[in-house]
């Protein structure tokens, strides 16, 4: 029987509160009662923000909770190389393709097109790229390309006109299949000239290379499922089990965030509470 095996992964851009701590004590919790392995991955492609410190903090937060994980903890900054070979068989595929434009020419673009309707946008929010590059020539794309900086993004169209309908099994409401839907998220970034990956692109790749049977994260990342399981299709990976948590919501009901001042599990530490304080926190105890 295959055993089961999950992993927390979490970016050293700040200190983990107790979003991070529902999330990890689930994966803990869950892995000990398959009889499973629990893995820990740092996700540290962001090497603009992440710090030494904030990973260290991660260890010392998770052992205080009396969360334990195998060795070796996976960095993803060792493993560019692997990212880099999944990209280049999308890229031999002709499913990648450069784009050129800043954020705020595509914010400009998109007001030119949206003057004729609603224009459309991502889960998360943010409007779809509007495809203004998807048709230069080679020759323009390499001139652009020794020129200056560029995203290579996912031919979604393309790609979704090569799979058949996708989906995954989700536990986090039940068991159910749930269908995916990677085309509301347009042509996604999958690298920069400047940055060799991105999240959607190294997670699927980690998650497989590591075995991952069960990935128990927050509800927020549901939607990027989608292209999670269009990506794991074209690279011919495995498909895990998906468990969507609840989220630990602030006062006024939104997402804890690094961005947003969330209290840190450091700072509770401090302040004297106790691990059994933070599971009755997020609702474990």
């Amino acid at each position: 029987m295959l055993m089961s095996i999950f992993r927390f992964a979490p970016s050293p851009n700040g200190y983990l509160h107790l979003g991070h701590a529902l999330s990890a004590l689930m994966n803990f919790e869950l892995a000990r009662a398959a009889g499973g392995r629990l893995l820990l991955r740092i996700e540290d492609i962001d090497t603009a923000r992440c710090r030494p410190a904030y990973e260290n903090a991660i260890y010392e937060d998770l052992a205080w909770l009396g969360i334990s994980w195998e060795q070796p903890v996976r960095r993803q900054s060792e493993h560019l190389d692997e990212y880099a070979a999944a990209l280049k068989r999308l890229a031999n595929a002709g499913l990648i393709y450069p784009s050129f434009e800043t954020r705020g020419e595509i914010l400009r673009l998109v007001a030119e097109r949206g003057a004729l309707g609603p224009w459309p946008r991502d889960p998360d929010g943010t409007p779809l790229y509007p495809g203004a590059a998807k048709n230069l020539s080679p020759e323009e794309r390499e001139r652009r390309m020794a020129r200056g900086p560029y995203a290579l993004r996912l031919d979604t169209e393309t790609a979704l006109l090569r799979t058949r309908p996708l989906g995954w099994h989700e536990t986090g409401s039940g068991n159910e299949e749930i269908q995916a839907h990677p085309e509301q998220w347009g042509d996604v970034v999958l690298a920069r000239k400047d940055t060799p990956t991105s999240y959607h692109l190294s997670v699927v790749v980690d998650d497989a290379l590591q075995g991952i049977t069960h990935v128990v994260r927050g509800r927020d990342l549901f939607a990027a499922t989608s292209i999670h399981r269009l990506l794991q299709v074209l690279l011919d990976l495995p498909s895990p089990t998906y468990h969507h948590h609840r989220l630990v919501l602030d006062a006024q009901g939104r997402k804890l965030a690094k961005s947003t001042g969330a209290t840190s599990l450091r700072r509770l530490r401090d302040g004297g509470a106790k691990p059994a304080d933070i599971r009755r926190l997020v609702g474990l105890a």
